[in-house]
């Protein structure tokens, strides 16, 4: 019985909406982009710089496991992304957010 894994690309390409048309008795494939929206720093649209002490603003920056989350799923610009990493650290040395979660 042969093995199935699961492979994951590291190339991303762009989506596209396929539309299929009827020209001349032919099926045509017609794509068009689809634009997602721009994600927003947070911090720069609220001129707002994160804090140690806001332990509720650093939760969204960590996923279940507890780990910091990257600039892509964060939405946040480099700068913002380095401080909230640093804040994060701060607050988990001073024991307002956890290292690790515990997983059931």
């Amino acid at each position: 019985m042969p093995v199935i894994k699961k492979v994951q690309s590291k190339v991303s390409f762009p989506l596209k909406a396929v539309e299929e048309t009827e020209k001349d008795g032919k099926a045509e494939e017609k794509t068009t982009e689809i634009s997602r929206p721009k994600k927003v720093c947070q911090f720069c649209k609220g001129k707002i710089e994160p804090k140690y002490w806001d332990v509720v603003t650093l939760r969204r920056f960590l996923n279940d496991r507890g780990r910091i989350v990257s600039r892509g799923r964060g939405g946040c610009c480099a700068k913002h992304q380095r401080r909230i990493s640093r804040e994060i650290k701060r607050a988990r040395h001073l024991a307002l957010l956890p290292f690790t979660v515990s997983v059931r």
